[in-house]
């Protein structure tokens, strides 16, 4: 039983900072920012299984989001005069979306590359306006307010980020699990075929219908969870919630932290959240700090926050010239990058979140 957990030490112990991180800092501003970027977390790991395992682009992602937090917003909010219990509707949410997910992918199985990603780009832009434009149903531009916070054994979670931030954890620490599962399954080394060379793996008897749509729904199905979660929290939903700008993150997430590595993409999660909300604020308060020390007018106007995206594309530029597979990268992506370049990797020990998956068969052979 040890020698399983040992290579898991390094995962575990960030776990127990996690779990003590509420109790050390007692800043509520910091623990609803650590709770919102576990959020931003799990829609990393949803989007990871669609472009880091099955290698298909979705910048559309910010859809599935959507109809997570909606689904759960019409059945637990007055609007439509509903109140089923969070926890059963926290999967509900989840399986929704996951449905929609089939939706999206049944019309893009013939596409790849460019026309795929552009065709899921449409759909993310479609479903927050037609959130938008049915204020009969879906509350309009005022979006639906109002909505049922969680209650854990008659303890209501309320507006306390504490409790959020360990259900957060807790389902992370879950998904992750079922992930890697996932990953070293025969559907999971069928997604890593097709990322590969789908042509091959087509000849080799994997059925591209499925295992397509199986990622797409799996991708979304996560992103539902992460939708149902972020409404209980804030107690509002509308459409500006999940525009373009919601997917362009979760995916600038997944590629800083490694496509394909489970933990890589929490960890690119963390820190590009983190990054935009409290460490740019807290660079325009130093600055202008700065600037009033030194008398020096043009340091007390700079905003950081308003340079969000272009830093964001200077960082993407700097990462893709010195670190293409990411922070953390995945050891197959690592090793295509590392042999394009004629370099040789090392033989090193499986890391928790990247151990070596056996060699790819198609679904139905053993």
């Amino acid at each position: 039983m040890l020698h399983r957990i040992l290579p898991y030490r390094t995962s575990l112990a960030i776990l127990v900072l996690f779990l003590l991180y509420p109790l050390v800092d007692h800043n509520a501003g910091h623990v609803n920012a650590a709770a919102d970027a576990a959020v931003f977390a799990l829609l990393a790991l949803g989007l990871n299984i669609v472009v880091g395992f099955a290698g298909l682009l979705d910048l559309g992602y910010a859809a599935f989001f959507a109809i997570g937090s909606y689904a759960y917003a019409f059945a637990a909010s007055p609007f439509y005069g509903l109140h089923l219990p969070f926890w059963p509707m926290l999967l509900i949410a989840a399986i929704i979306a996951g449905v929609f997910g089939l939706l999206l992918g049944a019309p893009t199985l013939r596409l790849r590359g460019d026309y795929l990603a552009i065709v899921t780009l449409g759909f993310g832009e479609i479903v927050p306006t037609v959130f938008l434009n049915l204020p009969r149903y879906t509350g309009g531009t005022n979006g639906i307010v109002g909505i049922d916070q969680p209650v854990l054994l008659g303890y209501h979670f309320g507006f306390n980020p504490v409790p959020y931030f360990y259900t957060l954890l807790v389902i992370i620490v879950l998904s992750v699990i079922a992930i890697l599962r996932l990953r070293d399954s025969r559907l999971g080394r069928a997604w890593l075929a097709i990322r590969e060379d789908e042509i091959a793996a087509a000849s080799m008897g994997i059925n591209l219908t499925v295992t397509k749509l199986l990622a797409f729904s799996f991708g979304a199905f996560f992103s539902g969870f992460g939708g149902a979660l972020y409404v209980a929290k804030l107690g509002i939903v509308s459409p500006d919630q999940f525009n373009f700008t919601v997917s362009f993150t979760v995916l600038a997430m997944v590629v800083l932290g490694g496509m394909g590595n489970v933990l890589g993409v929490i960890a690119g999660a963390g820190i590009l959240y983190e990054f935009q909300s409290l460490f740019l604020a807290d660079l325009t308060q130093w600055t202008h700090a700065l600037g009033q020390a030194w008398s020096l007018p043009a340091l007390r106007v700079v905003d950081f926050v308003n340079f969000k995206f272009l830093l964001y594309g200077l960082g993407l530029v700097f990462l893709m010239l010195l670190r293409p597979a990411g922070i953390f990268p995945e050891r197959r992506i690592r090793a295509i990058v590392t042999e394009g370049r004629g370099e040789i990797i090392p033989e090193a020990a499986p890391v928790a979140g990247d151990s070596p998956a056996a060699d790819v068969s198609p679904p139905g052979e053993s």
